[in-house]
């Protein structure tokens, strides 16, 4: 494997199914892995959507409300010149008007309605015939089936789930998905359910993502070298949660509309110790801070002192000083001075 950079050779979780064996596609910020996508295998056919041809309803309509008057003239014209023969009326005429009647109900059979953002699947027989997008009052082929699928956009609103982070530490995490149906025919043919489809691989998708970040920052590494953390890195983490979603949810022609983590947090059985931790490192970053700024202090009070020949003082005289600069700039409650009657000798 000579000439491969160690960054390039990314062991991928894989899953298997009877026929595919599906890797993921690692994620990447600046050229390094941050985490594997895993997409889901295809099995079967793949279905895509087409288009299919309707009518003006209102047409359709017209049409078959015409049949229909049109087979009650004819019944009513064969009875009346029969009554005017003083006869029976013959067998044609009825069923030229039973023909016509049943023409003008396979007509208005084919009429159907639609709302903005909803779509309809026509099928002939089981056969997928097309998608129709077209809203109002529409017509089509009498003998299709109609299956109707809203297109609006969705919440779906996870529960909180209970996963280790990449460190191995309990989280608690949530978040929620907008999502909508893009293409019916995968929607509708190639899973069982999509929307209990959506709300399971949402939910692996967020235990996935969990996995791959740690929760908080490592301070043993160099802040150049740190990773995106759950916590830190809030727009990696987003785009990470919705690349994975989108990968899960191709199979089934949803589109993620917009994902967010709503909770985040440690699990309650390590929260207390992990609180202190932070606490204790908050504390240490502060005396950092403290102690920084008084040596600077100390340092420029030196300086000044000896730039403008204030007071000549001796290596003793200024570690004495230094020494109650850096009490009365470091310490956490007031210095209570004390007044030297002598010498510093004495």
């Amino acid at each position: 494997m000579n000439g491969i950079a160690r960054a390039d050779i990314f062991m991928i979780s894989f899953c298997y199914s009877r026929r595919d064996t599906v890797f993921a596609v690692p994620i990447r910020l600046m050229g390094e892995p941050i985490m594997a996508t895993t997409a889901i295998p295809a099995t079967g056919n793949v279905h895509q959507e087409s288009r299919v041809t309707t009518y003006n309803g209102f047409v359709w309509l017209a049409i078959g409300l015409g049949l229909m008057a049109y087979s009650i003239y004819v019944f009513g014209s064969a009875i009346a010149a029969a009554t005017a023969r003083g006869g029976a009326p013959g067998a044609w005429p009825f069923i030229e008007g039973a023909l016509l009647s049943v023409v003008a109900a396979f007509v208005l059979g084919g009429l159907y309605t639609l709302q903005p953002n909803e779509a309809a699947i026509l099928q002939l027989f089981g056969a997928y015939r097309g998608t129709t997008r077209v809203p109002g009052l529409r017509g089509t082929n009498p003998f299709y089936t109609r299956k109707k699928i809203s297109l609006r956009a969705r919440n779906l609103n996870g529960e909180r789930l209970k996963v280790n982070d990449k460190r191995g530490n309990p989280i608690e995490i949530a978040a929620v998905v907008v999502w909508r149906v893009d293409d019916t025919a995968k929607a509708n043919f190639d899973v069982d359910d999509y929307e209990h489809y959506v709300k399971l691989q949402a939910e692996a998708a967020v235990r996935h993502l969990a996995s791959s970040f740690a929760y908080d920052e490592d301070d043993s590494h160099a802040a150049a070298n740190r990773e995106p953390t759950l916590l830190a890195s809030a727009d990696i983490v987003v785009k990470a949660l919705v690349r994975e979603l989108q990968a899960r949810f191709d199979k089934a022609g949803v589109v993620v509309e917009e994902a967010r983590l709503t909770h985040l947090a440690y699990a309650p059985e390590i929260a207390q110790v992990m609180l202190r931790r932070q606490q204790a490192e908050a504390i240490i970053s502060a005396r950092s801070k403290i102690v920084t700024g008084a040596v600077s202090m100390v340092e420029m009070a030196l300086n000044e002192l000896s730039a403008k020949k204030v007071v000549a003082l001796d290596d003793e005289r200024k570690a004495s000083m230094v020494s109650n600069l850096m009490t009365v700039l470091c310490a956490e409650t007031d210095v209570q001075p004390v007044i030297n009657t002598g010498t510093l000798y004495n």
